[in-house]
């Protein structure tokens, strides 16, 4: 029988019922056990096990424990994982001296010794509970894989579980499209790679998602990898599944291999990389043409060193399975610099050089780079008309390396709270659809004439916005145009209705 009592009251009333049960005879104790089943809903011997052995009351803790890690030390994990891109703390803990040590030469971040020893000695689940009102929940993507049915029994399978490659060069691939809700017509793609033993991850869009696309950009990642392409695993996809590819990598002696269809895991280390990645950074509005393809190709130059060189992961060491529980046991997270360092299969001479460039890196200041590429593509998106896709000139912005190594940034703010550089734009991405036009596209004509305008409305507030223009046609001749006819009229008379409507709404 099920009891509507709360837990609360059902605790009530076993502590009511204890000393009656304990004193009673054998036939009071069954007729107080009766009762006491009735009223609950527990089970006869739990009801006997509680009534015999019953819990202690909890303790309620009037006043909460004193904080022990204080404000500095909260402000300075905070930028540290904004600098990491809010990644969780089982990566961002182990990365921690790596990356304070950087964030200090860089002069962002200034620690006392104890709070530094503090931040260093933080566990995992402890960073997790400082930084929990800060996460919030993504959105997800649609799929648009069309399977290629030829060439198939070709090329052999490869699941999760054949995978225990030590050496880097076998990478799974695959696409991201960046089509918005809507699959049809023309919108660009990424294809992602990434290394398996590393987790070396290189992103490239392409123009068009066809076969030819997809070769010219696995000859630009041969060329950027910093190792030899060994293998190369993908999806049944029709622009991987085709026989220009199949022979390309017969000629290169590259092992390509496919997953089973409709069987996402087997390409699991990809789909992570695409979801925490390409979805995070680029998002889910949909990118067409040329300028748009330009400005990705620029935001992926300074996404593939910050992914490379300054997120750190774990790997699956072993999972044992007790009845229904799975234990995982991983490895302390690294970046996939530091793990490809690791291998040494690479030349002491590529080593150094690599090493050098990730020291001169400052990671604030390539994560600044990266919001301000990340607004230029922005620009590009089709949610905001077709417009948009022409304003190729003062959109397109280009990542510089050296800049990023070399040039100094303003610290005010810095010490205090950091704004969250990437979640202002997934916070402007998901209002976009249906938002108000509360962005200007031209200059301002009412500039350095405001304070006049709101004074005028203040001693009369009956002026229309005819009345007021007229006026400021007499204040500044040859400023404002009567006549509809030439082209500076258009933003005048827009304007001033802008004006009247403005300055009632603010009064």
């Amino acid at each position: 029988m099920r009891s509507h009592l709360s837990y609360q009251s059902k605790r009530e009333l076993l502590w009511q019922m204890v000393p009656r049960y304990r004193e009673a005879s054998s036939a009071l104790k069954e007729v107080i056990l009766d009762e006491f089943v009735a009223a609950t809903g527990y089970a006869r011997k739990y009801a006997i096990r509680l009534l015999n052995h019953p819990a202690e009351q909890k303790r309620t803790i009037t006043r909460p424990r004193a904080a022990h890690y204080g404000p500095e030390v909260q402000q300075a994990l905070y930028l540290a994982w904004t600098v990491a891109n809010h990644i969780c703390a089982k990566r961002l803990v182990p990365f921690l001296p790596t990356l304070v040590a950087s964030l200090e030469q860089h002069g962002h971040l200034h620690l006392s010794e104890r709070g530094r020893a503090e931040l260093l000695a933080m566990s995992p689940a402890t960073a997790d509970r400082i930084l929990q009102p800060y996460r919030r929940q993504g959105k997800h993507g649609i799929a648009t894989t069309r399977s290629g049915t030829l060439l198939k029994k070709q090329i052999p399978i490869r699941t999760f579980q054949d995978w225990s490659e030590t050496r880097p060069g076998f990478m799974e691939a695959d696409l991201v499209a960046h089509c918005g809700t809507q699959t049809d017509g023309s919108y660009l793609s990424t294809l992602t790679l990434t290394d398996i033993a590393t987790g070396w991850t290189e992103m490239l869009p392409l123009l068009n998602r066809n076969q030819e696309d997809v070769m010219a950009a696995l000859k630009r990642v041969r060329q950027l990898l910093p190792f030899p392409l060994l293998g190369l695993d993908t999806d049944n996809g029709g622009e991987f599944i085709n026989m220009e590819l199949l022979a390309y990598c017969e000629q290169e002696q590259i092992t390509f291999t496919r997953g089973r269809p409709k069987r996402s895991n087997d390409q699991c280390y990809i789909e992570q990389k695409n979801g925490h990645i390409v979805r995070q950074i680029v998002g889910y509005d949909r990118f067409a043409g040329e300028f748009s393809y330009r400005q990705l190709t620029e935001l992926y130059r300074a996404l593939r060193v910050y992914i490379n060189c300054f997120q750190p992961s774990m790997k699956l060491q072993e999972k044992q399975r007790d009845g229904e529980k799975v234990h995982k046991k991983y490895d302390r997270a690294q970046t996939p610099m530091q793990r490809l360092l690791a291998t040494k299969s690479l030349s002491k001479k590529k080593g150094e050089e690599l090493t050098r460039i990730t020291q001169a890196l400052d990671p604030l200041r390539l994560l600044q780079q990266l919001e301000q590429l990340q607004k230029a593509l922005f620009r590009h998106a089709l949610a905001l008309g077709r417009e948009a896709e022409q304003n190729e000139a003062s959109a397109f912005q280009s990542f510089s390396a050296r800049q990023c190594a070399e040039e100094s940034i303003p610290h005010e703010g810095i010490p205090g709270t950091p704004p969250a550089l990437l979640k202002k734009e997934q916070k402007r991405r998901s209002q976009r659809s249906g938002r108000p036009h509360d962005w200007r596209t031209r200059k301002d004509p009412f500039e350095g004439t405001w304070d006049d305008i709101t004074n005028w409305l203040r001693v009369q507030p009956d002026l229309t916005g005819t009345e007021i223009f007229h006026t400021l046609q007499h204040l500044y001749p040859g400023r404002y145009r009567p006549t509809l006819d030439q082209p500076s009229s258009e933003p005048c008379r827009a304007g001033s209705q802008q004006a009247a409507h403005s300055s009632s709404r603010h009064l």
